[in-house]
């Protein structure tokens, strides 16, 4: 009968051959799209997203709780599009095992995840002032803990935002499959 680490290593590989397959069929996706220019649109249009609920959120009352809902998940469907697109060509280093990125990837994705803690750092302390403002209005815990949901999606997603519009362009060369070999009977 194997040990509990045994059992944990086997699994552990197995879930990280998951990811890496998964890695090579997400790395021949949207080729032609892996440029800084298409990284930045898509960055914009997150970005726009994450203005949209945090905008919705500004305005949400108990009686127009429609046009809350309308700009929340409106602006949820346009920041999900961008930043699963984003992810797919930033070729997922944000959050991608380590044993799958090289030391350039492990290296771009210690500073984000750095900057990204500071900005959720940084949105905490927002939606607490926003929660002070708002103290003495009508239902102000469910509007603070709305602003602090969208705020959130903002923080989370900061990463991703950076990594969108800072990375060079891909290197064509990554991207050519290499030739099979042949075998030959000498």
């Amino acid at each position: 009968m194997s040990t509990l680490r045994e059992r944990f290593t086997a699994s552990w590989e197995k879930q990280l051959e998951i990811q890496e397959r998964k890695e090579r069929d997400r790395a021949r996706m949207l080729v032609k799209w892996r440029t800084r220019v298409h990284r930045r649109r898509f960055t914009v249009v997150m970005l726009a997203g994450n203005l949209v609920i945090i905008g919705a959120a500004a305005i949400v009352h108990r009686e127009n709780w429609w046009l809350f809902a309308g700009l929340w998940f409106g602006g949820f469907a346009v920041w999900t599009t961008g930043f699963v697109l984003l992810r797919i060509l930033t070729g997922r280093m944000s959050t991608a095992f380590s044993a799958l990125l090289d030391e350039r990837e492990r290296e771009w994705r210690h500073r984000i995840n750095y900057v990204g803690y500071q900005a959720m750092f940084f949105v905490i302390m927002i939606a607490f002032a926003y929660l002070m403002v708002v103290n003495g209005t009508a239902n102000a815990a469910y509007r603070g803990a709305m602003m602090l949901a969208a705020l959130m999606v903002l923080g989370s997603s900061v990463p991703t935002l950076v990594l969108g519009w800072s990375l060079p362009d891909d290197d064509p060369e990554d991207f050519i499959e290499p030739a099979p070999v042949e075998e030959t009977d000498a």
